[in-house]
Formats: C-alpha cells, structure tokens, sequence
C-alpha cells in the first residue's frame, strides 16, 4: 500500500514538472506576453522611430545599436558632413578606398538609375542646387539655359566603381543620396535589431517604413497615409485613402507636398533628372516592397513617371505595389495591392 501511495505521488510530481516544461516552452515559442519598446530622434533631417516588441532586459542596448546603425550610414552618405564619403566624393570628383558602404549604396542607385530609365538619379544635385539658390526668382528663359547647362552633369551612367574607387568622369557632377538613404538606413537598423532575435520591430525613417514581424507579434503593423489636401480637406468629398496593413514589407511615400523651394509652393524638391524641373503628373505616390531601400527608390521613381509609365513599371517588377494618386485625385492601384489594403 506504502509502496503504491510513493509511486502515486512521484508520478503525479513528475507530471507537474513535465505540465510546467510543456507551458514553459510555449511560451518560449511566441505565446509569451511581449513589452513594446519604442524612441524618436531627430536625424537625416527628419524624425526617426524605432518600435521593439521583446521581453528582454537589453532593450535600451537594442535600441541604440539600431540608432546606432543609422548614424553609421550617416556618416558615410551625408552632404552636409564635409568630412563623410560622399562630401570627399563630391568635392574631388573621385574618392580611393571607398567603404563597403559607399560603394553599396552608389551601385544600388545605378541599379535604379538602369531600372528607372533615369528617372531615379542621385546625380541631379547640381540641378536641385540651382533651384534650392533662388533660380525659381528667374525668368523662364534664365531658367531653361541655366537647367541645360546643369543637366551636362547629370547622369548616373557616369559614375565608375572600378580598382576599388569611385569616379564621376565629368568635371563638376556632384551626388545626393537622399533619395535612397533613408530607406536603406532603415533596412539595416533592422538588420542589426534582428541580429539580438528581435522578431516584431518597426523602424520609421521620416515615412520610408520598415517592419519585421507583426504589432506585439499579434497584429500586422497599420499604416495611414497622409491625405495630400492636408486635414482640412479631408471630408471635400474626394475619395478616401486606404490604410494598409503588413508584415515582414515595407512602405515608402513620395508627394509633392512636403517641401518646396518657393514661398508659392510651384517648385517642389523632386525634380525630374531628365528635364531638370519638377515633376509634375502626380501628387502622391506610395510603394510597399520587400525592402525599404526600393520602396524609397521606386517612389521617387514613379512619382517621376507618373500614373501611367508609373504603373507600367510596378507591374513589370515582382513583390512591388503601388498606390497612385494624380493631379486630378485620382487614384490608381496596383493589381496586387487589395491584400494589404484594411
């Protein structure tokens, strides 16, 4: 009876460690409640996000390694450091021994460049000073001669990567990467947050989003796009914008209504590389992609192209969506967009 009675009681014991075990390790396989942890800093001259979900005590450490990252793609691509890469770039017209980084993000622009048929072109600064300097205050015939004469600069076919060096092979060009740094910072932010097994993060560079994961692991990250007449105008009867949800993509959006070079708000900062002025067939063009990088790119590139060329490009290319909104607000979709659309 004794003996019965003692082997009752270690089975039932054994069960109860096997039981917590069991509930242990679902909760180490994603059933476990999940801290968010989230921080806004200024940089690349707009606001960034980072947003972890993680139950671990090194969440401060994770963040500063993902801002960290960010300021290590800074360093390298800014135009305003003159002492970063691409400042040396610019001034001599070449630069020896370029970083892995440098080289990475110039051979990706060229890829755009090839891709975009121009319309995406990290060469068009010599253009974008001349409007930035008060050209916008000229006739329109002191424009079209200045912008000429510009666009000779212009081209990112004359760039070289070769021997471990970068060239522009005309006197004078001179690069920004602020078309696709942004969206390429937030990539490997996210690279390095994922590194510490982060599995729901969100980084939010200015409007070019990141995300891997879902929103504490439960809900797919929800973004809203910004309305282009600006709240006021939201209920003038035009057609609503979606918001779109997702995971493990990411978002970028370009329009004409952030930033202007006048006080009248006609010339605004994306200019098209093939005519020197600004592009002028859309008001708001958003991409969602496997990466950031391109949703950054290819934004810029279809707003470029507008509604139609735009769109003929998304189509052609696989794992990218668009929305599009012309002039006239009207909107256009592309074929595989209706899945990420709430």
């Amino acid at each position: 009876m004794h003996r019965n009675r003692a082997a009752n009681l270690i089975f039932i014991l054994a069960a109860a460690v096997i039981a917590s075990f069991f509930i242990s390790g679902l909760s180490s396989c994603g059933f476990r409640t999940l801290e968010r942890f989230e921080e806004t800093r200024e940089m690349m001259g707009t606001y960034v996000t980072i947003i972890i979900y993680a139950d671990r005590k090194d969440s401060r450490e994770i963040l500063e390694a993902g801002f960290g990252r960010i300021q290590e793609v800074i360093d390298i691509a800014s135009i305003y450091d003159e002492d970063s890469e691409m400042s040396l770039l610019n001034k001599n017209g070449f630069i020896d021994d370029p970083s892995d980084e440098l080289k990475e993000l110039i051979s990706l622009s060229i890829k755009y460049y090839d891709i975009s048929n121009g319309s995406f072109d990290i060469t068009i600064r010599p253009v974008l000073a001349l409007w930035s300097e008060g050209l916008w205050k000229e006739s329109e015939e002191v424009q079209a001669a200045e912008i000429q004469e510009a666009l000779k600069l212009v081209g990112s076919d004359k760039i070289i990567i070769e021997n471990n060096k970068i060239h522009f092979t005309v006197e004078g060009m001179s690069a920004d990467l602020g078309g696709i740094a942004k969206g390429y910072a937030a990539d490997k932010a996210l690279e390095v947050i994922s590194e510490y097994g982060i599995e729901n993060a969100l980084v939010n560079a200015g409007g070019d989003v990141a995300a891997i994961g879902r929103k504490s692991g439960k809900e797919q990250w929800l973004i809203e796009l910004d309305d282009p007449d600006g709240a006021e105008n939201s209920s003038s009867g035009s057609e609503a914008l979606p918001s779109f949800v997702f995971e493990n993509k990411a978002v970028a959006t370009s329009g004409n209504y952030y930033r202007y070079y006048d006080p009248e708000k006609k010339v605004h900062h994306i200019t098209d590389p093939l005519t020197g002025y600004s592009a002028d067939k859309c008001i708001s063009v958003t991409i969602i992609a496997d990466s950031c990088t391109e949703a950054d790119v290819l934004a810029t590139s279809v707003f470029v192209k507008g509604p139609m060329e735009g769109m003929e490009l998304v189509e052609e290319m696989e794992g990218i969506e668009a929305l599009i909104i012309d002039n006239d607000r009207n909107i256009y979709q592309s074929s595989g967009l209706l899945k990420y659309i709430k």
